[in-house]
């Protein structure tokens, strides 16, 4: 076969499972293929349609993407398993968009999942070298050692060194946090959906100075996905176009040399955030002034608000400023940061993460979110891992143009759906299932009992 051209990548279909707190109320096998559902429902395809697959996920074992995948079919389809820490599902994003891209596929499904342990999160093995474990070491010369949570100890001495330098206090820090929850609200698959006062927030249990336990991501179980699409592929459903958001531009960087500069800024990526957004916005043609929604890697609250400043938001040490003047929010000069509430109240089932990100900028740029709508026209996502990895992706409409609100009528009739999945969470139907299972090659034995503990939820 002669090799395709090279083409645009586009997400044409996004699927989401409620974030959950992590008590193995839900299996991860449910959880993606729930997502993979509703995003190939989305995208109103089969599974036939779908060349290759990418499943992201940190806590299980080999080819539990194939788990998922042969539920949906048992076609030997390539299907790829990759770790990235928390930056993992956005990992996924980048490898589809490159394959795409290149000619090798014009459709991959990409599910990112994760069933974790309650509690912090930790490591599973204690026989060999962590790759962490230059980092923490450093972190230990230059902050101390103590026996809080290490990844919160990371990212609470990079919002000290920031504190240090340009002079933000603990309640900005609260103020991100106050902001998220506030946010999450309206949004239907975050895992806590309750606002706090400034006051409550401050005053929680503190987990390593100036972080309280409400200014953490909590961990989670949960899915989502995403199918990635080719130019050849959208110009064939040209009905679809109005839904179908364009990958403008995407970065996936590792750590620059300034990781052992002795900052603890730069040991949480700072550093490596801004390269990879610098590249991002040259591949798109635009810059931090054309963002106007942002889905930002909020694992704790000292990680915003550095990042503010990280990716292009706010001059050098001033990113606190923009927090006490309400420029994160509704109503402020923006961009708006984390309309979904963020991983700090969403929730962070790290393989799902960079595609719930990537699903809320699309509602945003389709207008389906109508009950958190930010007026845009250029979305951009963050995601973030230590140790480390960084995925910057840029969006914008296939058309091109500013996104518009519509109705969850307008949303129902231009969908494959019954409801408008940007505001309302619903599990799917087994006739939502039959509709994007492979017509050809489907095992009901790999499928097993996935789809009756899916309608007992119903």
């Amino acid at each position: 076969m002669a090799p395709r051209p090279q083409t645009d990548a586009y997400v044409l279909g996004v699927g989401l499972t409620p974030f959950i707190k992590p008590r193995r109320s839900r299996e991860y096998p449910e959880l993606g293929f729930e997502a993979g559902v509703k995003a190939m429902l989305d995208a109103q395809i089969n599974y036939d349609d779908v060349e290759m697959g990418v499943a992201c996920y940190c806590y299980g074992d080999t080819t539990s993407g194939q788990r998922i995948f042969v539920s949906l079919s048992t076609v030997r389809c390539c299907i790829y398993n990759t770790n990235n820490a928390c930056a993992t599902g956005s990992t996924g994003l980048h490898m589809a968009r490159t394959l795409v891209r290149s000619g090798a596929a014009d459709c991959i499904l990409v599910i990112g999942f994760e069933q974790m342990s309650p509690g912090s999160i930790k490591s599973a093995w204690t026989d060999r070298p962590s790759p962490m474990g230059l980092s923490t070491q450093m972190m230990e010369d230059t902050r101390g050692k103590h026996d809080s949570p290490r990844n919160a100890q990371y990212f609470a001495n990079a919002g000290r060194e920031y504190m240090e330098k340009y002079g933000a206090r603990a309640e900005d820090f609260a103020e991100i946090a106050r902001i998220s929850h506030e946010h999450s609200q309206r949004n239907p698959y975050a895992q806590f959906r309750q606002k706090y006062s400034l006051e409550e927030i401050l005053k929680a249990p503190m987990i390593h100075a100036p972080l309280t336990k409400l200014q953490c991501s909590p961990t989670s179980d949960g899915a989502g996905a995403a199918v990635i699409v080719s130019q050849r592929f959208l110009d064939s459903r040209p009905q679809l176009r109005s839904q179908a958001i364009l990958i403008a531009g995407q970065t996936l960087m590792t750590d620059s040399p300034a990781l052992y500069s002795r900052s603890a800024m730069d040991l949480v990526g700072f550093d490596m955030t801004k390269q990879a957004v610098a590249a991002a916005y040259k591949e798109a043609g635009v810059g931090p002034k054309d963002v106007s929604v942002c889905e930002l890697h909020d694992c704790f609250s000292a990680n915003e608000l550095i990042l503010l400043e990280g990716l292009g938001f706010s001059a050098p040490g001033k990113a606190h400023e923009m927090v006490r003047n309400g420029d994160i929010t509704y109503g402020g000069k923006g961009p708006i940061i984390n309309p979904s509430g963020g991983l700090i109240s969403k929730g962070h089932p790290l393989g799902a993460t960079g595609l719930a990100q990537c699903a809320e900028l699309c509602w945003q740029l389709r207008g389906w979110a109508n009950n958190r709508l930010v007026d845009a026209k250029v979305a951009l996502q963050h995601n973030l891992g230590l140790g480390g990895a960084v995925v910057v992706n840029i969006y914008k409409r296939a058309d091109g143009q500013q996104n518009k609100k519509l109705s969850d009528e307008e949303v129902i009739r231009a969908s494959a759906f019954a409801y408008n999945p940007a505001v309302e969470a619903r599990h799917p139907t087994v006739a939502d299932a039959d509709k994007v299972r492979s017509r050809s090659t489907r095992s009901e034995y790999a499928l097993g009992d996935t789809q009756e503990k899916i309608q007992a939820r119903l």
